[in-house]
């Protein structure tokens, strides 16, 4: 009974600890992020975070709504530092939040020149037969189909929340039209998939799920992605790279992945870093300073 204390210890110790830093692999972009759920609650915390990812190359981040709260925190981190853009939206279990005010003040919000998407959304069926504060399929089709009108009437990238419905995801996009921009946020889709997602001209955005070990499939599908409508993300604080996977996340660990993606795709990691960066730029029609 001690040595099972001793290792249960170990264990929460473990995942309390931060990764090493990763070398530097100057140029990266981490196009999907959650500052305020990283500790990025004022403008000095932002700063620490965003310095950090400055050391071993992250020069900007994304970061992203999950809720109305959320979406004010990232406006105004996005304000708070030049490194932080944002995007705005309702997560789809908090898809029953959209009511008349919500949509005022995300139309507000998705104007602001800081917000560059319109996200994240989509639909997510595995909390709806595990949460009962997680919005039902049909309000979240709902919801999901709102964002897509606004992303086509403001003209900014849609970002894409996937979990467990990907036919019913890509009809509703399908259906509803698809803006000019999307991106399919910590893909984790087959290469079937991945090959349909290439086929109508998506982004799709790869996580630290890519470097897991039971990710064969997931690396397929990265490798039969263009290089050009690959992006590289942290979705921090979660999906920590491995060999670190359950330790804290945050955009400092973006090369781990970066680096995992270049060995997927045969390209020098320097290379694969500036592809990276072109394609966020491109995705999210920003000019970086």
């Amino acid at each position: 009974m001690r040595h099972s204390g001793r290792v249960s210890s170990s264990k929460k110790d473990r995942r309390k600890t931060p990764p090493p830093d990763p070398a530097p692999l100057p140029g990266l972009i981490d196009a999907h992020t959650h500052l305020a759920a990283c500790g990025g609650r004022t403008a000095e915390d932002v700063r620490a975070i965003l310095d950090h990812a400055e050391a071993v190359g992250v020069s900007h981040v994304v970061t992203v709504a999950d809720d109305m709260v959320d979406a004010r925190w990232a406006v105004a981190a996005a304000h708070w530092d030049p490194r932080a853009f944002a995007a705005v939206g309702l997560h789809p279990t908090h898809a029953a939040d959209l009511d008349d005010a919500a949509r005022a003040e995300l139309e507000e919000m998705v104007v602001d020149e800081r917000v560059v998407a319109v996200g994240e959304t989509g639909l997510d069926y595995y909390w709806t037969t595990r949460s009962d504060d997680c919005a039902d399929p049909a309000t979240q089709r709902d919801a999901f189909a709102w964002h897509i009108d606004l992303a086509k009437r403001t003209g900014k990238a849609l970002m894409i929340h996937n979990r467990d419905a990907d036919r019913d995801l890509l009809d509703v996009l399908a259906a509803e039209g698809s803006p000019d921009t999307v991106v399919m946020h910590c893909f984790s889709g087959d290469r079937r998939i991945a090959a349909e997602c290439v086929d109508r001209n998506y982004y799709l955005s790869f996580s630290g799920t890519v470097t897991f070990n039971n990710s064969d499939e997931l690396r397929a599908a990265a490798d039969i992605t263009p290089a050009e409508r690959m992006l590289v993300e942290t979705d921090a604080p979660f999906l920590t790279p491995h060999p670190y996977r359950g330790q804290p996340n945050q955009s400092y660990c973006l090369p781990y992945t970066a680096r995992a993606l270049a060995s997927v795709k045969g390209l020098d990691d320097e290379e694969m870093a500036a592809v990276l960066t072109a394609n966020t730029r491109r995705a999210y029609a920003v000019t970086l300073r």
